[in-house]
């Protein structure tokens, strides 16, 4: 087997188990757990079932349909990018970094597309259930993502006397995330640290 096709197997294989266990955590959370619903693990982590329809750690900037949009084209063109760097003889650590971050991606484009065609939306403590397809909450395109891991490391109220923040509860770090936004970011942290001359030469 050829250096080649030995990168272009693994890069597939990388990016289908990501998706895989991204998906698996997602369906066994919605189906598991009503919305807003909190499992304690230790006092700095819990499972915490959150729903967003924005980009990854709940943030919620541009429209729906727009950034689904944007998601499928910048992996699209992120896989033609990586076909080629193989061709032109990648490294290894590159190709990973890479491949993590389609790959979080596309786990994240597969919510956004399909849970509002395969998941109704129950009030809580009802869970969510697979339906019909098309008979769910929401058109194509137009589900939401799930996350659930939250690390509120250190929480703390600040002194009354501060101006604007006084007397406001901070918890570090607050995002909720998921296996795809994990994912995303390690390969871009990655990158950054390991092969910053590459991407900005």
């Amino acid at each position: 087997m050829t250096r080649k096709h030995a990168q272009t197997l693994t890069s597939v294989a990388l990016a289908l188990g990501i998706v895989a266990i991204d998906q698996a955590i997602k369906v066994a959370v919605k189906t598991g757990m009503y919305l807003h619903q909190s499992i304690r693990v230790t006092d700095w982590f819990r499972i915490l079932f959150t729903e967003n329809n924005g980009m990854a750690f709940g943030m919620e900037v541009f429209d729906k349909w727009f950034l689904t949009s944007f998601r499928i084209v910048a992996v699209v063109f992120l896989m033609v990018y990586i076909c080629r760097s193989i061709r032109k003889g990648v490294g290894w650590g590159y190709l990973v970094c890479l491949t993590m971050i389609a790959a979080g991606a596309a786990g994240n484009i597969f919510d956004c597309m399909f849970y509002g065609m395969i998941f109704n939306n129950p009030p809580a403590p009802l869970v969510a259930e697979f339906v019909p397809w098309g008979t769910g909450y929401a058109p194509m395109m137009l589900g939401r993502v799930v996350d659930m891991f939250y690390f509120p490391l250190v929480e703390w109220d600040w002194p009354a006397g501060l101006p604007y923040i006084g007397g406001e509860h901070f918890i570090f770090f607050s995002p909720i995330f998921n296996f795809a936004d994990a994912s995303i970011s390690c390969g871009v942290i990655a990158l950054i640290l390991f092969y910053n001359q590459r991407m900005f030469r």
